[in-house]
């Protein structure tokens, strides 16, 4: 992977979160991976009425019949604003620049595609072609958060080949492999001013001679998942559906840009500042587990009730550290590396939904869901992910087009709680206080207005 970044704090949030900023579920996931399921707030995952089933719970394909195609599209409408920001220097200068805007595009479009066939009465294979997190961030480059993160944006698709087995006429299991690509990009601002005070150079000091990293990288990581599907009575099933860790190890260049008075030039690239014009850096990063326990009733010929709970272990993401290839001048000493201590905790989304068969060809779907923030506090909050807790509203529905083929759509709001981030520059954050590291040890804080809206479209095909 290639890295062009200045803190650990950015490529973290980068990573990790960058889905948070186009607001889905809580944490760092995208959080709606079919349009059917979309409609019932993800509710649906015991329904396996389609290939989409590959992603909510992989044994559902052996209740699929043939050869099965499914295909989504997310728009997603979000909206990140910032507001009251405010940010200071070491020694309390004060920060200048923009103090509130918008961070999200206007539309982001998501696919997602699926393929399940039955080999026989107890086998059957699927492929989930899927957008597990995708993004883009951007403050103004003169915003007063500018030392924290300035643009990111991220794009990552999982390869998910499945197969999945029926044990008897009630239990059916899959087991499948998971290998995810992602491609990430940020920039962020350094204080490079202050380095030039200390050479003496006339005029210098914070903020006057900002420079700024530019970030770009990909990664292949590999996991896997399980699911068992009980179907309790014609009318009941219950079923459960883990999603194991991922790791990355991310390892490359990072490149530095500086905006040096005349008379100091190449001066941070050598000794004793070293923030060479390029330079190796790594990271370890672990994406955290899931497991969901979802269910369906059959109250009637007509009605059928959803509901799923989902555990996160979101606690994963507490502490880690970047290193960089050269020891470097920082306030306060010399290091190579930066570190990040969000505290990330443990989460539960808890989803009811139903479905209603208004005539033969057109069903109606609906849904609510609560997601709960890992997010401990307001210190912990990070600018990449002014993560909150949040509410989904769904509807939607599904006509049957033809015996083999029907379409899907669906509209989801999304609220989220307002925000706070107090955000301390200094390596460890809250937890730490004042470490000598690799960073501009700025402290800054905002506000954060969020929500979001997403309209789906699905279309399946029985060959």
């Amino acid at each position: 992977m290639k890295l062009k970044s200045l803190s650990f704090s950015v490529m973290v949030g980068l990573t990790f979160g960058l889905s948070a900023q186009a607001v889905m579920a809580s944490g760092y996931h995208f959080g709606t991976q079919s349009v059917s399921s979309q409609a019932t707030a993800n509710a649906s995952a015991a329904e396996a009425a389609d290939a989409s089933t590959v992603f909510y719970n992989a044994a559902g394909m052996t209740h699929l019949e043939g050869t099965n195609f499914s295909g989504a599209l997310n728009l997603v409408f979000p909206d990140v604003e910032y507001s009251n920001a405010k940010g200071s220097y070491p020694g309390n200068g004060p920060i200048a620049g923009q103090t509130s805007g918008k961070i999200t595009d206007d539309v982001v479009a998501v696919p997602h595609l699926y393929l399940t066939h039955k080999l026989n009465d107890r086998v059957a294979l699927g492929l989930g072609v899927y957008v597990p997190f995708a993004s883009e961030t951007e403050y103004q480059r003169n915003s007063v958060l500018r030392y924290n993160v300035n643009q990111t944006g991220l794009k990552t698709i999982d390869i998910n080949p499945t197969i999945a087995f029926k044990v008897n006429e009630q239990h059916s299991l899959a087991a499948g492999l998971i290998a995810q690509y992602a491609k990430a990009s940020l920039r962020q601002y350094a204080n490079f001013g202050a380095f030039y005070a200390l050479m003496g150079v006339p005029g210098a000091g914070n903020g006057t001679h900002d420079g700024y990293a530019e970030v770009e990288g990909d990664d292949w990581g590999y996991g896997f998942n399980l699911a068992w599907l009980w179907d309790v009575s014609d009318t009941t099933r219950i079923g459960l559906n883990y999603r194991s860790k991922v790791e990355h190890t991310l390892s490359g260049t990072a490149k530095w840009t500086k905006q040096p008075p005349a008379g100091a030039a190449t001066a941070l690239n050598n000794a004793p500042f070293n923030y060479k014009d390029s330079e190796g850096a790594k990271v370890d990063i672990v994406t955290p587990e899931s497991l969901s326990l979802h269910g369906m009733h059959k109250l009637d010929p007509k009605w059928t009730l959803f509901g799923d709970v989902t555990w996160t272990r979101h606690s994963r993401f507490d502490t880690a550290v970047v290193e960089y290839e050269n020891t470097k001048r920082v306030a306060g000493g010399f290091s190579n590396k930066t570190i990040l201590t969000p505290r990330w905790e443990d989460t539960y989304k808890v989803a009811l939904g139903a479905s209603y068969q208004w005539s033969d060809p057109l069903q109606l779907r609906f849904g609510v869901a609560y997601d709960q923030s890992p997010v401990p506090d307001d210190n912990h909050r990070l600018s990449t992910i002014p993560d909150n807790d949040r509410y989904w509203f769904s509807v939607g529905g599904k006509y049957d087009l033809s015996k083999n083929s029907s379409v899907n759509l669906a509209y989801s709001y999304i609220y989220i709680k307002d925000a706070k981030a107090n955000l301390n520059g200094y390596c460890g954050g809250a937890d730490a206080g004042s470490v000598t590291c690799v960073s501009s040890k700025t402290s800054a804080s905002a506000d954060y207005n969020s929500h979001a809206q997403i309209v789906g479209v699905q279309y399946n095909y029985r060959f």
